[in-house]
Parts: structure tokens; C-alpha cells; sequence
């Protein structure tokens, strides 16, 4: 199956995804098609509502090969760094966000074995972004007031100057 990664505006995006009760073979396919789905369109992370999926999953790889987290939680955070940040849900966009420099997660693997990670920098980030995913938050949400709105337009733009031309008889998308 080949998912279509959700964009800003989708209210599946907002939505707190659930817990996974039992990693059986549904979840492990659904992992299985979010991989490729991740690389397809040059991201890191993918979480699970990203792919309209409400499950408390994200995949990811930098650079090690690919690898899932499920049911994650960060039980420490240390430091912070600001650093330029996209997101595959506001594509074409960055912002500079400041996130805790390092975290402590756990989770499971596929295998349903308890997962513990120390992360840093680069991974501690992705982490951190994958897990606002799972919890309806998306990276303008990080942003100041005046910041928020200025992307929100910027945004708008995009998507307007991006939107197929449409047919206004019938709404159709003409080719």
C-alpha cells in the first residue's frame, strides 16, 4: 500500500493518536508501508497521523537503516538548541525551533521488546518532533504569536499558488 502523507489543514493532524494495544501483523504492515513512504518524500521521521493512521507509531532513519518506535514517551529532557526544523506536513517550509538538546525515550520495537534510548542533538529532535505527531502538535505550534500567523500566511500562499487549476462548471482538475 502507498500512503499519502497528510498536509497542515488535514484534522487528522490534530487528533492525540492512540495507543497500540497489541503489535501484530497489521501494525507490522503498516510500518512496512510507511517506510517507504518516508524515504519517497527525503524525511527522517514519519509518524503514524501523518499517513492518517491514529496510532501512537513513527518510523525513522538517520543514516543506520530504518527503524520504528511504538507507544514512545520522553521521561527526561535536558538542555536546549535551536535549530532550523521541516516537516513533511508543511512542506517547503522551515522554522527555527527551540527543542530540549537531549532526551531520554521509551517505547517498544516490533518484537513488542521494551526500548530504551538515550538521544541527542539531531535524534533527540526528530524524537521530539515525530512524538508532537502523535500528540496533534505540528511544528507551527512552537512558533510566537506574530511568527504563528506569518507562517500561516506564507502557508496559504503556498498552497494557493500550488492548487490544480479547476474547471469552475463542475470543480473537475483540468489537465
Amino acid at each position: 500500500m502507498s500512503y499519502r502523507i497528510r498536509v497542515m489543514g488535514d484534522p487528522v493532524l490534530r487528533q492525540r493518536a492512540k495507543e497500540v494495544d497489541n503489535i501484530d501483523g497489521r501494525i507490522v504492515q503498516i510500518v512496512e508501508d510507511m517506510t517507504p513512504a518516508m524515504y519517497e518524500a527525503e524525511g527522517i521521521g514519519l509518524a503514524a497521523p501523518q499517513v492518517g493512521i491514529q496510532k501512537r507509531l513513527f518510523v525513522y532513519d538517520i543514516g543506520e537503516g530504518p527503524q520504528v518506535l511504538v507507544n514512545p514517551e520522553i521521561i527526561e529532557s535536558r538542555d536546549e538548541w535551536s535549530f532550523v526544523e521541516g516537516c513533511l506536513s508543511v512542506p517547503g517550509l522551515s522554522f527555527e525551533i527551540v527543542r530540549p538538546k537531549e532526551v531520554h525515550l521509551v517505547g517498544r520495537d516490533l518484537d513488542g521488546n521494551e526500548v530504551s534510548l538515550e538521544a541527542d542533538e539531531l535524534l533527540a529532535r526528530l524524537f521530539q518532533h515525530e512524538l508532537d505527531h502523535l500528540d496533534g502538535v505540528l511544528l507551527v505550534d512552537h512558533l510566537e504569536r506574530d511568527e504563528r500567523k506569518a507562517a500561516m500566511r506564507l502557508w496559504r500562499e503556498t498552497q494557493n499558488q500550488s492548487l490544480p487549476a479547476t474547471d469552475p462548471l463542475n470543480g473537475l482538475s483540468l489537465p
